[in-house]
């Protein structure tokens, strides 16, 4: 009963070689189509494919050669060329060592704590890390604690490139020694008067100015886009000040994720508080330098495996996560060199290795959040069928989110037959939408669908992507 789409696929073959392919008689989905002409946006700003996994061709291809802007669905590249490289064991380690002995309760030398890039290194863990160092008969530490992140060779990282925005978390850059994906998380509850914190201890060193007060009736809303973050240098550290208002509405407690440290500050302020609160206390200071050789491992901390870490980066789109994959892969392919560049280099390498087109292919720090990453709806579609084809299919699969059930996809296709249907990855910037994944379609055949949007109104497109799943899923 599936002959009609055989026929189609083999008019397809035929069709590359002049154009886009036609799929049932029409050049595009009527749904994509009118939803693009809503939202004024030409198909000469698209790259769209749907490819049958099982298929030879494309069932429709538009610009499929054309390099764009991705934005995060770049992450898919990153995960397949991770899950290729370090395979689905792979784990980070955080290691403390010492290189003196333990008497009357002190480490009479320097703690060395030395950093693999972990992306997944939270605050929770630090303080497990430290409770087993305690547990080792520790609680001062005579010496330095000396931070050896050497395992990645960046270049001066700057907040505030892409936007302007340096206290985001999504701008965050990698780290081999990154604590909650460089960021802290605030609780606040509503007040009479304000905004009143509570949670987890501050970072030590850095100081909190309140300045959220009300101001009068009216809804709440999102809470956080009535208030201001702004940071200063002090001489003991950093004050974070926080200003604005809210409505009198606003009475449940909320979350407000920031990063005013730099990840150096963040690590040491953490594990300052967290050593402290365990009892400990620290003779020296904080500095960074390289684990001598002989010292002796006292505690570490071995992250979650590679799968894991996939899915908190595909399932929220973890910017600091695809940072870190692609300085990972960069320090473990060509050590002591720029680790991001030579990552960049490996994913060429590999996706070229793998039969997969690289014509186009700008890789800048493998999160999509980039005004230059590029690559093609072609090269992502042979990317998608060779990731299917590859033994490690379950875990790149299981780390997208679903489209209309969970992630950032979640509010996709809702209320539409298409729901649960699609493992999808998006990706969301000023001018650009983009889509791509795997659609289960009616006729219980498996579509690879790319449909990427470089355009100023492209930010009212979620209807042209939701049409096309929703019509891939009813063939």
């Amino acid at each position: 009963m599936q002959t009609p789409t055989v026929l189609r696929q083999l008019v397809c073959t035929i069709a590359l070689l002049t154009g886009a392919c036609r799929a049932h008689g029409e050049p595009w989905p009527a749904g994509l189509d009118a939803s693009l002409a809503r939202a004024g946006i030409p198909r000469s700003a698209t790259g769209l494919l749907i490819r049958d996994i099982e298929a030879p061709a494309p069932l429709l291809s538009h610009r499929g050669s054309e390099a764009m802007n991705p934005a995060s669905v770049m992450k898919l590249v990153t995960a397949y060329v991770a899950l290729d490289q370090l395979g689905p064991t792979f784990t980070w380690k955080t290691r403390i060592s010492g290189n003196g002995d333990i008497r009357n309760d002190a480490l009479k030398g320097n703690l060395f704590i030395t950093g693999s890039g972990d992306p997944r290194l939270s605050r929770e863990r630090l303080w497990l890390l430290l409770r087993d160092l305690r547990n080792r008969g520790i609680r001062r530490i005579d010496g330095d604690v000396i931070t050896d992140r050497s395992l990645f060779r960046l270049r001066t990282h700057d907040p505030a490139a892409f936007d302007q925005r340096p206290l985001r978390p999504y701008n965050v850059g990698a780290d081999a020694l990154n604590v909650d994906y460089g960021a802290i998380q605030l609780r606040f509850t509503p007040t009479p008067s304000g905004a009143e914190l509570s949670g987890d201890q501050l970072p030590a060193r850095l100081a909190l100015n309140n300045r959220i007060r009300r101001n009068g009736n009216g809804s709440c809303g999102d809470p956080l886009a009535q208030l201001t973050a702004s940071k200063t240098d002090t001489a003991n550290g950093a004050l974070l000040t926080l200003d604005g208002s809210l409505p009198q509405g606003c009475t449940e407690a909320f979350d407000w994720n920031l990063a005013p440290l730099p990840p150096e500050q963040l690590f040491e302020g953490l594990f300052r508080s967290l050593w402290q609160e365990l009892g400990g206390e620290i003779g020296g200071s904080f500095r960074d330098g390289p684990t001598p050789p002989d010292a002796r491992v006292l505690a570490e901390s071995v992250s979650p495996n590679l799968p894991e870490v996939l899915r908190d980066m595909n399932k929220w789109s973890n910017n600091v996560i695809a940072r870190h994959m692609l300085a990972t892969l960069g320090a473990i392919a060509e050590p002591g060199q720029d680790s991001v560049a030579a990552g960049a280099r490996l994913v060429q390498r590999t996706l070229a290795a793998n039969g997969i087109a690289t014509d186009g292919l700008v890789v800048e720090n493998g999160a999509g959040l980039s005004r230059i990453e590029r690559i093609t709806a072609n090269t992502l579609g042979q990317l998608l069928v060779a990731a299917w084809r590859s033994p490690t299919m379950p875990e790149l699969l299981s780390s997208l989110p679903i489209a209309g059930r969970d992630g950032t996809a979640r509010r996709r296709v809702a209320n539409s037959p298409a729901a649960g249907y699609a493992h999808v990855k998006t990706g969301t910037l000023d001018g650009v939408r983009s889509l791509a994944g795997y659609v289960l379609a009616r006729n219980g055949h498996r579509y690879v669908v790319v449909l990427m949007i470089n355009h100023p109104n492209a930010g009212a497109a979620r209807d042209a992507q939701d049409a096309l799943l929703e019509w891939v899923a009813g063939l």
